[in-house]
């Protein structure tokens, strides 16, 4: 089983309340080990996602990667 299966797996009966706090928590906890399971998360809005919102996801990581810089 690959990653993201295990992740989709993982994931598939949970709320929408238990997601959300399973995203704050990885992102909280600053654990690099969750990040294999935000790229599946991110995969999933991308693929479903139409051309304005993926632009707009695209200029929220562009500004904060020039707040980082």
């Amino acid at each position: 089983m690959s990653i993201k299966d295990y992740i989709l797996n993982n994931f598939k009966n949970d709320s929408s309340d238990e997601i959300k706090m399973a995203i704050e928590e990885s992102i909280n906890s600053k654990d690099e080990v969750t990040l294999p399971g935000m790229g599946v998360f991110f995969s999933i809005i991308w693929e479903s996602a139409n051309d304005e919102l993926k632009e707009n996801m695209l200029k929220i990581i562009e500004n904060n990667l020039k707040k980082e810089a």
